[in-house]
């Protein structure tokens, strides 16, 4: 339950259109639910303002589709990281109108149909095509947050024109995710040409001494531009996550 599901429960009460019973009966819902495997969290969305998120990986196709259905029984969206094809064909066996995103490695379940959210444009940026399964779980996740995204892909320093020619696109973004592997050094050329929120993510993209990611991750750590934030290697999830927070903390203040 969200808040605005929250807000919609008590006015139908305050008018007389649902009765108190059936007011604590969707209540006694929250906090959690125990399904045996997981006690699913159904009072994430009412505080984060997104439902509990699935982490695929390691989690046997039973253990999600049945998170899944916990989730979903209690009108919530779904969103699913780290799921594998062979997993994604099972779970939409089970709940045929799952997407699956393969790039993305995501599945997003749409229960309820819920409106964008006014908090402008983010821009995903890439600087080479080996960075698309991050950008894409990045962009998927923003998706299922209801923020509208813009892909600029393939825009690494190897060319540096090619992020030039979509500076002024990106000078007008709400926040930027900007993803980069090899030495890391993207975000820190974006982060002096915008004054939007740049949150940088390494991948493990390179060669032996990219590390698997720990080189471009000290790179983001230590950049030149000042006030980028860094979230962990291959984790577009959670840039994706960073930016809800700034923009929804913003909206909130500027209401």
């Amino acid at each position: 339950m969200d808040e605005a599901s929250l807000r919609s429960l008590l006015l139908a009460v305050q008018e007389g259109r649902a009765s108190i019973e059936s007011a604590v009966s969707d209540l006694k819902k929250l906090p959690f639910s125990d399904v045996g495997v997981a006690k699913v969290d159904h009072h994430r969305a009412l505080r984060l303002g997104m439902p509990e998120v699935i982490f695929g990986e390691r989690k046997t196709t039973k253990e999600i589709v049945t998170i899944v259905g916990a989730l979903s029984a209690a009108k919530q969206n779904v969103l699913i990281t780290r799921l594998a094809p062979e997993a994604a064909l099972e779970v939409r066996e089970a709940f045929p109108s799952l997407v699956h995103n393969d790039r993305a490695r995501t599945g997003r379940l749409v229960v309820r149909d819920e409106p964008r959210r006014n908090v402008g444009t983010v821009a995903v940026v890439t600087a080479g095509t080996s960075d698309l399964g991050v950008a894409e779980e990045a962009a998927e996740t923003l998706e299922a947050l209801r923020i509208d995204a813009a892909r600029f892909y393939d825009v690494g320093v190897a060319g540096l024109h090619r992020l030039l020619h979509q500076a002024e696109a990106l000078q007008t973004a709400a926040a930027i995710i900007v993803i980069a592997g090899m030495e890391g050094a993207l975000p820190s050329v974006v982060g002096g040409l915008v004054s939007a929120p740049v949150v940088a993510v390494p991948t493990s993209v390179g060669y032996g001494t990219a590390l698997g990611g720990i080189t471009p991750l000290f790179a983001m750590l230590t950049s030149c531009a000042s006030g980028i934030a860094v979230v962990n290697i291959d984790n577009g999830f959670g840039a994706a996550m960073v930016v809800h927070r700034i923009l929804s903390r913003h909206t909130k203040e500027s209401k």
